[in-house]
């Protein structure tokens, strides 16, 4: 089970997920969103035409066979505005907030029911170890993390499924994103040779972007109104508007209700026309507009840091390992893989059959092609409950079933050695850059795709005028 490339998911990407609405803050620094409560928040967002104390249960948007109400518009907006305050970010008006918020759940909303499509879940006793993480993370327990979220006037239970839609999309773009992306060993080649031709130094950007999005197959005219949009906001941004207002107010990324914020960056694991872009900048400036396959992208640079150069490579342990993974689905309950996984056990005790075989005929991954052979692994290539039970078995032994984020295995060590992985480690940082950036790019595909097959029918005349 790599992280580093056929599994991603590990719990670091977890609690990003988990904590990925908590704005511009370092997962540890953020702090949990409290979801609204029912009635708008004093100081918050009011449908136009109705008061404070009105019910709003009118449909606002139909997307496919499902309907996102006024009353769910409005708590979303009222909690997105309680954590643009207490972050002091400057608010983008109540007409782009609305319609920047109803953007973000119709694609969330879309996502959700192509994950439900496909039969990915995540279970409660799933979602419990989620919470458990990322109270672990803000250095609480679960209990205070939800006297936390309750206190700041928001519903424990409105959070546990945030966790859970957030794990749920991420699991979908495992699926369709990154288990599709392959890095050949030509590219790997040519990335080297790249690296070791250039003779400036390589850095790390912190960053932060505003998209305006390119509708699949849109038309010229589409694409003038957009290159338009991107024109009126460089235009705003060189008069001195703050970006992170403008971000908020006219992109259309993921990350624009927390000020366009994309982080820290190493400019080999991003798009080459971001790099170029971005070196050539000094803190505090913003890039011209970046056409791409997606949309317009505008840049700032927040600041940059140079990148460490290797250290000699020490020896470390590898272990050669194969494995066998049942997933648990809809038709496959935690318990029938887990009895399975034992009886597959059984015959292997009993040489009734080899790893091998067993890992072509039953293992849910990829690597069941190969007999369930992961190759060569060094510590942090698995996931850490894999590669504990990884290290506790002796060459040729098999694990009792081990669980994992992504279903149960039964684990084999095939062989161990130590030695220098300077040459491997290199060509493995180097695929791991490659595939980053095959990501970014094909995660943006993805989720424009999903919101332009998606059926959408503004049912209120203001959400159809601000759309």
């Amino acid at each position: 089970m790599r992280k580093s490339s056929k599994h991603p998911i590990t719990l670091a990407a977890i609690l990003m997920c988990a904590m990925a609405a908590g704005g511009a803050a370092s997962a540890q620094d953020a702090k949990p969103a409290a979801p609204a409560s029912a009635a708008a928040a004093p100081g918050g967002f009011t449908p136009p035409g109705q008061s404070k104390n009105t019910e709003i249960d009118s449909i606002a948007v139909v997307v496919n066979d499902e309907v996102i109400t006024r009353r769910e518009l409005a708590q979303e907006i009222n909690t997105i505005t309680q954590r643009m305050k207490a972050q002091n970010a400057q608010m983008p008006s109540l007409p782009d907030l609305q319609r920047q918020i109803l953007e973000h759940m119709i694609v969330q909303r879309a996502q959700l029911q192509m994950a439900r499509e496909m039969g990915v879940r995540v279970d409660d006793t799933m979602l419990d170890r989620a919470m458990v993480r990322v109270a672990a993370e803000q250095k609480m327990t679960v209990q205070q993390l939800r006297d936390q979220i309750e206190k700041q006037g928001g519903s424990y239970a409105a959070f546990r499924e945030d966790i859970r839609n957030e794990i749920i999309m991420t699991r979908l773009r495992e699926h369709e994103v990154d288990q599709k992306i392959q890095v050949s060993e030509a590219e790997v080649d040519s990335f080297l040779a790249a690296q070791e031709a250039a003779a400036a130094e390589q850095f790390e950007v912190n960053i932060s972007q505003i998209l305006v999005r390119i509708p699949e197959n849109a038309s010229p005219d589409v694409i003038a109104q957009r290159q338009k949009r991107a024109e009126e906001v460089m235009r705003q941004l060189r008069t001195g508007a703050d970006f992170a207002k403008m971000a908020a107010t006219y992109s259309d990324a993921a990350d624009a209700l927390q000020g366009g914020v994309v982080g820290w960056r190493q400019t080999d694991r991003i798009p080459p026309v971001f790099a170029e872009a971005l070196v050539k900048l000094q803190p505090g400036q913003v890039t011209q507009i970046i056409k791409s396959v997606g949309g317009f992208h505008i840049l700032k640079l927040a600041d940059k840091r140079s990148v460490a150069q290797a250290q000699a490579e020490a020896a470390v342990q590898q272990t050669h390992a194969r494995h066998i993974l049942l997933k648990v689905t809809p038709s496959l309950s935690a318990a029938d893989a887990k009895r399975r996984l034992l009886e597959l056990k059984e015959r292997l005790d009993n040489k009734a059959a080899t790893f091998e075989e067993l890992a072509r005929l039953y293992s849910n991954d990829e690597s069941g092609k190969k007999g369930g052979d992961l190759g060569w692994l060094v510590p942090g290539d698995a996931l850490p409950e894999f590669e504990q039970a990884m290290n506790e078995l002796k060459p040729g032994e098999v694990s009792g079933p081990v669980e994992t984020s992504f279903g149960y295995h039964l684990i084999q060590v095939i062989e161990r050695k130590s030695e220098d992985e300077s040459k491997d480690k290199k060509r493995n940082e180097a695929r791991m850059a490659l595939r980053e950036r095959k990501m970014v790019e094909a995660a943006e595909d993805f989720q424009r795709e999903v919101r332009d097959r998606a059926y959408v029918e503004y049912r209120a005349e203001d959400l159809k005028e601000a759309k």
